[in-house]
């Protein structure tokens, strides 16, 4: 196996982690409660691919010749990459429209909820505000 061959099979390795970053990525925005922090893990997981990836395509790059290029089997796994990015491509676009949805659904409910807030609780400073009640503030 040559360089090249082994350089698209560790394409195909990450883009099938990836895949399931993906699927778990959708899933997380797809149920009724997002949990922050299991999407950030998911988030820094499929960066950390993706630069993987984009090194390995550095890499193919370099690698490719022109007599690569006529090898069948060189061909074949290129075709099947390809394939796997469209692939990936549309579910990360889907995972957006998912974002997009829960960011329009939290949006919704933080307007819900602002007539309700007590704008006198608290002043600029972010202490407790007196307001016209005209006590002395006392410190301990």
């Amino acid at each position: 196996m040559n360089g090249l061959s082994e350089i698209l099979d560790q394409m195909t390795v990450i883009l099938n982690a990836l895949k399931d970053v993906m699927d778990a990525e959708q899933k997380q925005l797809s149920v009724g409660h997002v949990n922050g922090s299991t999407l950030q893990r998911i988030t820094e997981e499929k960066s950390s691919l993706l630069a993987t990836l984009d090194y390995l395509e550095q890499q193919r790059r370099a690698a490719q010749n022109p007599q690569n290029s006529a090898n069948d089997d060189v061909a074949g796994r290129w075709e099947l990459i390809t394939k796997k990015t469209q692939h990936l491509r549309d579910l990360n676009q889907h995972n957006g429209w998912l974002l997009e949805g829960q960011i329009a659904l939290n949006q919704k409910a933080l307007e819900v909820l602002k007539p309700h807030q007590e704008p006198g609780l608290y002043g600029v400073n972010g202490q407790t505000f007196s307001g016209s009640r005209g006590g002395k503030k006392i410190s301990i």
